[in-house]
């Protein structure tokens, strides 16, 4: 039997320092370097030096693109997917020590040194020698060097099944990269005669509560809209505020409505959603002058489980007619008050019914002239263009206001959970079962991911058309901004999430469980594939 690069925990742990230390920060040069190196490290294994052509890595956006690498049995057609992703978020948290933030082992020795400025349970954490500190340590880097060692291990024993490790960069904004994925997926299965049985993620456990130790998987993965509104009203001097109506003012009886609406939360299989909140609100006033706010925006914050966009947006639509006709009433009472007429009603329309007003108006011609200018803004994100094709066509379409018109602004991340299929619960009770024996690590599972992750974009089941009410109401869609809904439906195979332990993703205190990562871990997945997956393929 061949020596295997990555075998021992301390081989694992030296390949996760190495591949932290490449600073791959989401729309940063180093994550679109970041691919090439771990192209240049899975070559190392001696499968990959034969079949070189294995491993292609494939365009996403902006100079960014994607890792595929496929382990072939020539027997073999079963094929279990492993997806990863491998940008983080960004340091600025770590102040002085920021330097260190992608350096676990230097970063974790030096926090012994300032181990009272940490907050108590990462102190205790810290002092028990049993995590290594660091961004991406736990999310997910950790979840890539995993399905790197189960890569060289299948190919060195030359277990029957295929592997394919699928790892994309901007999972962390908007999921460009495995959304990227999707038809190349397909283009693989086809062009390889490949049948996905699993796609099987490892991001890393989440916690429920604060304090919670609790090991867990996931036969799902939540999911995530954002329904989003901009406010259109009247501009006045502010020594005439009754002659106009101010954007913020109509936004107000909107957003208290949302923060926290249980209208939106979902209980499935004992899981529950987290409550709606607002994620942003702003007027669109870019200047100090005498002028009332007159057009505002806002993005809230919707997690799903069951629900897709159609739902979303009928029980927003509700929520925002509502807020509405309290505003209006309030505003009544104020103008007879102060002897003044108002000057309108506040109306509610979607995104779509602008966009029909405005094509009758101006032609289709005017419309797409807008959303190209707004499209050539490089500096300006998906949610920002969202908000500014909107406010162009509002400007010129006036006579609909004072409105709400609301929207959904990207990312859509749709829920997927295969909790009732068979291979996933068998998968499931072998995992609980292998953690006690072996570990006594008690294992519980959860239907649903609640950290958001890139399993979103397979198994696509929405056969009611609920997609259709997304596209005709976001307005990058089909420009900076798409979901291959199709596509998605094509790759149909379960999913589950078995990740490494850890603590404080996206803060200073992100660490990574040693015992989880580098010994549980590694003999769980093996298992896993080798216990369960292959008992269940056909060669």
């Amino acid at each position: 039997m061949k020596e295997l690069l990555w075998y021992t925990p301390e081989a694992l742990r030296s390949l996760l320092c190495e591949v932290v230390s490449w600073k791959s920060m989401t729309s940063s040069d180093g994550e679109r370097e970041f691919p090439f190196k771990v192209q240049s490290k899975l070559q190392d294994i001696p499968y990959f030096q034969d079949h070189p052509d294995l491993i292609e890595l494939t365009d996403a956006d902006h100079g960014r693109r994607f890792l595929t690498a496929l382990y072939k049995h020539p027997e073999a057609t079963e094929t279990v997917v492993l997806i990863s992703h491998f940008d983080t978020v960004n340091t600025e948290e770590y102040g002085d020590l920021e330097a260190l933030a992608f350096e676990p082992e230097m970063l974790t020795k030096a926090l012994h040194e300032r181990k009272d400025e940490l907050p108590e349970d990462a102190r205790i954490d810290l002092e028990s020698g049993a995590y290594l500190f660091g961004r991406g340590t736990m999310d997910m880097k950790m979840g890539l060097v995993l399905h790197m060692g189960l890569m060289e291990k299948a190919s060195t024993e030359n277990w029957p099944i295929n592997l394919m490790l699928l790892s994309v960069p901007d999972e962390e904004v908007n999921s460009s990269g495995m959304r990227a994925a999707v038809s190349k997926l397909i283009d693989l299965r086809e062009l390889h005669h490949l049948s996905y049985k699993l796609f099987l993620n490892s991001e890393p456990v989440f916690s429920q509560q604060p304090g919670d130790e609790q090991y867990y998987i996931y036969s799902g993965s939540i999911g995530k809209i954002m329904p989003s509104a901009l406010f259109y009203g009247m501009e006045t001097h502010v020594g005439e505020p009754l002659s106009g109506i101010n954007a913020n003012y109509i936004a107000s009886y909107l957003t208290q409505r949302m923060e926290f609406n249980p209208l939106f939360q979902e209980t499935v299989l004992g899981e529950k959603t987290p409550l709606p909140v607002s994620l942003q609100q702003k007027d669109l006033k870019m200047e100090y002058s005498a002028q009332t706010p007159y057009r505002a925006t806002a993005l809230y914050n919707v997690f799903l489980l069951e629900q897709n966009a159609a739902d979303v947006m009928d029980i927003f639509e509700k929520v925002a007619t509502e807020a509405a006709t309290a505003c209006n009433q309030d505003y009544q009472v104020i103008c007879t008050r102060e002897g003044v007429e108002p000057i309108g009603n506040i109306t509610v329309l979607r995104y779509e019914e602008l966009l029909k007003h405005a094509v009758r108006k101006f032609g289709q011609a005017y419309v797409d002239s807008v959303k190209t200018t707004v499209r050539d803004h490089m500096e300006w994100d998906d949610r920002e263009k969202s908000f500014r094709i909107v406010d162009t066509l509002m400007i010129q379409c006036q006579e609909l206001a004072p409105a709400m018109v609301l929207l959904f602004a990207p990312p859509y991340y749709p829920a997927v959970n295969s909790s009732e299929n068979p291979l996933v619960e068998e998968c499931v009770n072998y995992i609980k079962e292998l953690g006690i024996s072996e570990f006594n690590l008690a294992v519980e599972r959860m239907h649903y991911f609640n950290g958001i992750s890139d399993l979103s974009y397979v198994n696509y089941t929405d056969d009611t058309g609920g997609w259709q009410v997304f596209e005709k109401n976001t307005p990058v869609y089909g420009d900076t901004y798409s979901i291959p809904f199709d596509e998605m439906g094509q790759l149909s195979a379960p999913v589950l999430n078995v990740g490494p332990f850890g603590k404080d993703a996206h803060k200073r205190t992100e660490r990574l469980h040693i015992q989880s990562a580098f010994v549980e871990l590694p003999q769980i997945l093996s298992g896993l594939v080798k216990n369960v997956l292959i008992n269940k393929v056909e060669i």
